[in-house]
């Protein structure tokens, strides 16, 4: 037996379909903030218990560092895809997902029947669709720890072990009236009126963050760790660079990409961003606050 739910995260719905395990429910209860009912479909997803053979050709297969998860992308001369994923590239691929041409619909297949792999791979297969399916709508999928303060969203950016996260905290254990909305994975939608708002996401890495809530952006910061602490307000180019190094999605698809430069013109020439050379100390706060709250 299975079980469907559905899901809505920054206005877009999608649905699940998994086995009807309880353990494996519960453990993924960080849905629950976001299952509602209505609107169109970005995707579904259902675990399934085998896949079509079929023949593929590699499309994307990045390096990654060690530590850092592998998604790799092979597509059919039929135009499905298959996505094949695992936590480490020292490790066997844990999950295949295959997907429809345009990656509405997808059959997860996970390799063994362990707890740990089923969550690793549901998550990163919604992440990945998620991201694959919303880029014609305004909408980013981010990698950045995001602070509300004074009911505006504060994006920090920058590579893995840059400071995002500790940056966060910063605000919150120094600053007044401080929220942390999401710590890896929120979402960026720009409205018809060219409001650019920062959205929850049931996706926030190592930290258990998962809120249903929204805020219009104040500034987008990208981190970088100095032993001074020293702020500026980036260009139009440089804001355009960080952006596009933060944001997910399969680049080298045309259409995608172009979806993606859409949105992410809006958010340069709508939103402040500032590059924040830093320590990892309140004086680091004070001033990066100082500075994008105005």
């Amino acid at each position: 037996m299975s079980v469907t739910k559905r899901y809505i995260v920054a206005g877009h719905a999608f649905s699940m379909t998994l086995p009807e395990d309880r353990e494996l429910w519960d453990a993924l209860r960080q849905y629950e903030p976001f299952e509602a009912d209505g609107g169109e479909e970005l995707f579904k997803l259902e675990i399934v218990s085998e896949l079509p053979e079929i023949t593929v050709e590699v499309e994307y297969d990045a390096p990654t560092e060690d530590g850092e998860t592998v998604i790799r992308l092979l597509k059919a001369a039929s135009g499905e895809w298959l996505i094949e994923m695992k936590p480490d590239h020292r490790m066997q691929i844990c999950g295949r997902m295959l997907c429809s041409p345009d990656f509405r619909k997808a059959e997860l297949l996970v390799a063994n029947n362990s707890l740990r792999s089923k969550l690793f791979c549901i998550n990163n297969s919604a992440m990945v669709l998620y991201a694959f399916t919303s880029f014609y709508k305004d909408t980013l999928e981010m990698h950045s720890s995001v602070v509300v303060k004074g009911g505006k969203a504060f994006l920090f950016l920058g590579k893995s072990g840059a400071g995002k996260s500790t940056h966060s905290r910063m605000w919150l254990e120094h600053l007044q009236d401080c929220e942390l909305m999401n710590d890896d994975n929120p979402i960026i939608r720009v409205g018809e009126d060219g409001t650019v708002t920062a959205y929850g996401s049931p996706w926030s890495g190592k930290t258990p963050c998962y809120k249903n809530i929204s805020a219009p952006v104040g500034a987008f910061v990208q981190i970088r760790q100095c032993p001074e602490n020293r702020i500026k307000r980036m260009s139009v180019l440089e804001a355009y660079a960080t952006l596009y190094s933060s944001c997910s999605g399969y680049k080298t698809d045309s259409g995608m990409a172009d979806g993606l430069h859409r949105t992410m013109e809006k958010v340069v020439t709508g939103v402040p961003f500032f590059l924040l050379d830093c320590r990892a100390d309140r004086e680091a706060a004070e001033i990066c606050s100082e500075a994008v709250c105005r």
